[in-house]
């Protein structure tokens, strides 16, 4: 199998615009990237969990070191619990001890977790440094490394306190997805084809075809999922960058999975992809009892992201209970004057967004998918 090769992607933002590189062996260019994409950087911190940096801090310090970059790391455990108020301080605290300047660039080397607690304190930090992303998780580097959403939990909710802040670059070395936990690799997987059925039925019909040999580990399908979901959501965020409008279809499943992991408390129980597929699902099946979205299209989208893996229903082994999902549900980021906007579809790759559901049609999703 031939070794594929990288791929570039760029988010047109202007002034601001930025490139996404996707392809093996990227970690060792980081050096060369990082000076190219923030010019006169001659020193960095590196943000990292504990699990990646055991694999990888070394490499990328490396790659900085001979391109001329001096080079500092701030290590947190891993796991959703980093994305905390007290982390965040604790980040922050160390980036002013390492004599952050401006002109500085704070690089996450992890998973989304990482990403949005690095690029959250590179928002704030001195009022807003450079900010890079080298995203080892398919989840991160599919969705969370690209358009700038930055953010941690709050006891209220997940990502309600955050900024808007664009990377200057993107590193997606697609050789971190070899020591990712096939756990992980679907979790990835579920924000892979959200892109597939917010606006592109035919890449929903090449992940069909092709899904179960990219986790099994090709490396060219994977580049090729990876770019074109880059590609999309480029698309989306350059139309608009700070969710304004149709920026909010990316949050396909979201709503409900977002309820999901509240109740389970956003730990190992369900990861976010997992509940991002199960909440996928569920908005299927709420587009198709509102007469939207024909029933054979709801029924592939469960189909098929059972047959790769990935739970398409809550855990039946836990106890759950509808109101309490739905409180769950008020208090997400797109609630406006008390009412949730869903994000529905009228098929495979024909989302919109709609404000006017009834509440009663979300209890019958719910309970339909808690028995």
């Amino acid at each position: 199998m031939s070794t594929p090769a990288a791929v570039t992607v760029p988010v047109a933002l202007g002034e601001r615009r930025y490139d996404i590189h996707i392809g093996p062996g990227l970690l060792d260019r980081a050096g060369d990237l990082l000076r190219a994409a923030v010019p006169g950087a001659r020193r960095a911190i590196v943000v990292s969990d504990e699990t990646v940096a055991a694999l990888y801090l070394e490499r990328v310090r490396t790659a900085l070191t001979s391109a001329g970059v001096e080079t500092g790391a701030h290590i947190v455990p891993a796991g959703e619990a980093s994305k905390s108020l007290s982390r965040l301080e604790d980040l922050l605290e160390a980036l002013l001890g390492f004599g952050l300047e401006r002109g500085t660039p704070v690089i996450a080397l992890g998973g989304g977790v990482v990403g949005d607690l690095a690029g959250f304190a590179a928002a704030v930090a001195l009022r807003g440094v450079p900010f890079v992303q080298i995203p080892t998780t398919l989840l991160a580097q599919v969705d969370s490394s690209v358009g700038g959403k930055t953010a941690v939990n709050s006891r209220h909710g997940k990502n309600l306190i955050g900024a808007f802040h664009q990377p200057r670059l993107v590193l997606a070395d697609t050789d971190t997805l070899d020591t990712l936990p096939r756990r992980e690799l679907r979790a990835g997987y579920a924000e892979t084809a959200k892109y597939g059925l917010i606006g592109d039925a035919a890449f929903w019909d090449w992940l069909e075809a092709h899904g179960t040999a990219l986790l099994d580990g090709d490396a060219a399908l994977r580049t090729e999922a990876i770019a074109t979901s880059c590609r999309a959501k480029a698309a989306v965020v350059a139309a608009d960058e700070r969710e304004a409008g149709q920026r909010a279809l990316l949050n396909l499943g979201h709503t409900f999975g977002h309820a999901l992991e509240a109740e389970t408390g956003y730990g190992d129980a369900l990861l976010h992809g997992e509940a991002v597929a199960i909440g996928m699902v569920m908005a299927f099946d709420l587009s198709h009892r509102l007469g939207l979205c024909p029933g054979q299209d709801a029924e592939r989208v469960r189909r098929h992201l059972a047959a790769v893996g990935l739970p398409v229903r809550p855990d039946p082994a836990r106890t759950w209970d509808v109101e309490r999902l739905l409180g769950h549900m008020a208090r997400d980021k797109k609630v406006k004057d008390g009412r949730i906007t869903f994000v529905l579809a009228r098929g495979i790759g024909r989302a919109h967004l709609q404000d006017d559901v009834p509440a009663d049609a979300v209890r019958s999703t719910l309970a339909a998918s808690l028995t």
